[in-house]
């Protein structure tokens, strides 16, 4: 990744992939991450915890809305991007968003499964690692 927007996050889904079709058949889905920093002060052990924006664009969405949840541990490389808008009472808020290009789900083969059903299934022990990128190759950037 070259650039000085570039962003590498590694957090928990806050809530489920929120999944939208636009016109034209683009898919878009986003979700909120968590990132904790944890430190000393005064002899006691804080926790800080930074919430994120995401959205995710064609391909990656679809991939997303199939194996992401709310909670799951996912490593995430992006663009950061600012935009506009106007509220309800026509004040212009700004919002700052990770556009994802590719992620990787972290932890047990399990946590990236589809959800099946839960009957005859033995847990794996072992950590394994997914990566998955945009397999359409057509970012909107």
């Amino acid at each position: 990744m070259s650039g000085i927007n570039k962003v590498i996050l590694v957090g928990h889904l806050g809530k489920d992939p929120e999944v939208r079709h636009l016109d034209g058949g683009v898919t878009v889905a986003s979700f909120p991450l968590a990132t904790s920093e944890t430190y000393n002060k005064d002899g006691k052990r804080v926790e800080q915890t930074e919430w994120h924006n995401i959205v995710l664009w064609r391909g990656l969405a679809e991939v997303a809305s199939k194996y992401l949840q709310k909670g799951k541990l996912v490593y995430i490389e992006g663009k950061l991007r600012t935009r506009s808008f106007e509220d309800r009472e026509k004040v212009k808020k700004y919002v700052t968003e990770v556009v994802a290009e590719n992620f990787t789900i972290l932890g047990r083969k399990s946590d990236f499964e589809p959800p099946v059903s839960t009957e005859n299934t033995t847990p794996k022990s072992e950590s394994e690692y997914t990566d998955v990128t945009d397999p359409s190759g057509d970012l909107p950037f």
